[in-house]
Parts: C-alpha cells; structure tokens; sequence
C-alpha cells in the first residue's frame, strides 16, 4: 500500500462522518475531513486529545507509520472532536480553483 492509496480510503471513510469526526490513528495522531482533504494532526502530550499541530502523510512519515495506519485500516476508530468541529466551523470558506 502506498501513502496516496492510504489517504485515499481514509478520504472516503471521513466523508461520509458527521463534520469534526476524526479518525483516530494512534494514541498520538489523527486525522480528519476539513471539506476538501484529509488533514492529518499530532495529539498533545498531555493526553487531552487536543490537537497539537497539522503535518503532511510524506514519504519519511509513511515509511515510520506505515504498519500503524495500515492496522488502523483494519479495525478503524473514529470520534467526535469538538475541538475539530470548531476549527471547521470557524474555517473561512473555500474558493474555488484555490
């Protein structure tokens, strides 16, 4: 499996949940639908579940998550994140061709 197939079927899982559903990938990572892709964060530390920062499913981080996102695709878990919900609430519309 390659990253792009991976965020391909995690893209058409996140579109069909209720907006501010976030895939939970792992302990410390997850991802969610912002409209128009698949966003992919870092948890806190703090064990919280907040949202710490957004990064990019790249070749280095594919290779080093690689058998973690696979697994998740075979049994996956999704929750509501209010935190999410908000942020894409409170998102600036998309425009077109941008």
């Amino acid at each position: 499996m390659t990253h792009q197939d991976f965020v391909r079927q995690l893209a058409m899982m996140l579109r069909d949940m209720p907006r501010g559903v976030t895939a939970e990938l792992s302990d410390c990572m997850v991802a969610y639908w912002n409209g128009h892709s698949v966003v992919f964060a870092f948890l806190c530390e703090r064990g919280t579940g907040a949202v710490e920062e957004e990064f990019d499913i790249d070749d280095y981080v594919w290779e080093d998550w690689r058998p973690t996102f696979e697994n998740w695709l075979a049994r996956p878990v999704f929750s509501a994140s209010p935190e999410v919900e908000l942020w894409l609430r409170d998102a600036p519309p998309h425009e077109a061709g941008a």
